[in-house]
């Protein structure tokens, strides 16, 4: 469970109903924000390890506030919640890393269950939503990594040595390495080096996201 959760909402019933739910549920809620001004400032102060925005908001979207954090480094894993189904809008969640994007219809039915996605660092994208837009899920199988494991396993793909991983992902040629032996345990892949390559090659269309 998160330690701390941050809100925001320009509608205030549905804020309050987020709110009512997520404390009922022993949800740690910092704060929560009428618009995405208020959000960023109150993500940027506190830096919570969950922010839930709506995406139409007064002064920021909550893509404005992804894309703000992103810029300033701030590790907050955001999750999206709203009504769009545009797939121009799910390209820029998925571009600015969000986390979790959620239908508001779905909302209450799907919270617990993307929080808990989202703090494995497991990314959670309303069924509903890629049922509308035609998307193929990502196959249960790669749900199990890490989103740094499923960065390792894409770069594996694409030919990159440990040296090259490491340098890209600004981590050691040793975790490198660690990361590729959670990847085979979890993926109950064997020993051999190509086994991971193997792997990698056949879900690349999956992993192309996570560069």
């Amino acid at each position: 469970m998160p330690d701390s959760i941050i809100i925001a909402d320009d509608h205030p019933l549905i804020l309050k109903g987020l709110s009512d739910f997520l404390l009922e549920k022993k949800y740690n809620v910092l704060a929560s924000a009428k618009n995405g001004r208020e959000a960023y400032t109150l993500i940027k102060a506190h830096t919570p390890e969950i922010a839930i925005l709506d995406i139409q908001m007064p002064f920021l979207t909550g893509l404005q506030v992804a894309k703000k954090c992103k810029e300033d480094g701030i590790e907050t894993r955001i999750i999206i919640i709203t009504f769009e189904k545009s797939k121009d809008v799910y390209d820029q969640a998925k571009s600015l890393g969000i986390y979790g994007y959620i239908l508001k219809e779905f909302a209450i039915e799907e919270l617990e269950h993307c929080i808990s996605d989202v703090m494995e660092e497991r990314s959670y994208f309303s069924p509903e939503l890629l049922k509308h837009l035609e998307i193929k899920e990502t196959p249960n199988i790669l749900k199990t990594l890490t989103v740094t494991e499923l960065k390792v396993l894409h770069l594996v793909a694409k030919n990159n040595t440990a040296k090259e991983i490491g340098l890209n992902l600004f981590i050691s040629d040793r975790t490198v390495e660690k990361h590729k032996s959670n990847i085979r345990e979890k993926l109950k892949l064997s020993s051999n080096a190509q086994s991971i390559a193997i792997f990698a090659k056949e879900h690349e269309s999956f992993l192309a996201e996570y560069t």
